[in-house]
Formats: structure tokens, sequence, C-alpha cells
């Protein structure tokens, strides 16, 4: 398995560029997952169902399964939030691990920019991020490929993903 984080400032355009990467990724025969952060609150449970209404009395996990999909909740109930590592050994094998958000987690990144959004660039204070996907003409010495051409983000990221595997070894290191 492999992983590289998508990070970039709200409004850059992370998700929409995922969700346009990942059918190419897709059509070039690579299973791919994603690891969303969200921030604060966030709910992916309708109140009111019986599955938030465990949570809400008190249930530590609650897994709900069906004949289309499974999903478990964890409620962290005061806990510190779980590290990146610790969300990836979590996930089932597949090629590659996308990792939206993070962005001060130390692992590889590239970063996502948008002029229009009038926000600094991430890359100088982050060594962690190894090429950059923008709709900005740069001139930096990291790999920089235009939010547009998808075959060209594909790339970048197949090309910057590194294995868990080293990215365990390196967050010890």
């Amino acid at each position: 398995m492999k992983v590289i984080g998508i990070a970039g400032w709200s409004g850059a355009g992370k998700t929409t560029l995922l969700t346009r990467t990942i059918p190419q990724l897709l059509k070039e025969g690579l299973r791919v997952s994603v690891i969303k952060h969200a921030h604060h609150e966030f709910d992916v449970d309708v109140p009111g169902k019986d599955s938030w209404v465990h949570r809400q009395s008190g249930a530590s996990e609650v897994l709900v399964s069906s004949s289309r999909r499974w999903a478990l909740m964890h409620e962290l109930r005061g806990a510190a939030e779980p590290r990146l590592q610790e969300l990836l050994a979590k996930m089932a094998p597949v090629d590659l691990v996308l990792v939206e958000g993070f962005k001060r987690e130390p692992h590889r990144k590239i970063e996502v920019h948008r002029a229009a959004n009038g926000k600094p660039w991430l890359f100088p204070d982050d060594p962690g991020i190894v090429g950059i996907v923008t709709d900005t003409k740069v001139e930096f010495r990291l790999p920089a490929v235009h939010l547009d051409d998808i075959d060209a983000v594909a790339a970048l990221i197949k090309r910057s993903a590194i294995s868990i595997k080293d990215l365990f070894s390196e967050a010890t290191a």
C-alpha cells in the first residue's frame, strides 16, 4: 500500500481535484481509498436513526452494515485525535491511499494551491511537500502541474506516493 497526502487551505479545491483524479487512477488499474480530515464537529449519521441514537447513548463504536456498504463510527469521548499513522493502520489494503487534509502531519504531501483563494503557499514551511498542483504559473524547485491536467496530476500522485512501511519507518526515525 502506498500513501500520498493532498494538502492545501480550505477552498483550494482538494476535494474537487480528488473527485476528478480518482477515476483516472481507477482507469489505470489502481485500487484507491481516501482518508479525509474533518474539522471539529462533523456527523456522518442522521439524527434520530438507530445508529445515531446508539452513539448518543454513549456507545464507543457503532458499526452500520448493509448489503451495499458498512461504516464504523468511533467516538473519541475525550481521547486524543488519532494520528494519521493510526488511521492508516485501520485501512483495508489497496494500492493507494489519498490523504486529504492533515496538513500539519509530517507525511509526504502534494500541495493544492488556487491563486484566487488568496492564501499563502504551504510548501516553504513544510518539508513534506514534494509537489504542487495549482492554477497559476510557478517556478519552484518542486514539480508542479496545472489543476486541470488530470493525467499529469495522476502521474504526480503515483510518482510521489510512498509505501506505508517507508512512511512508518520515517515517522519513527
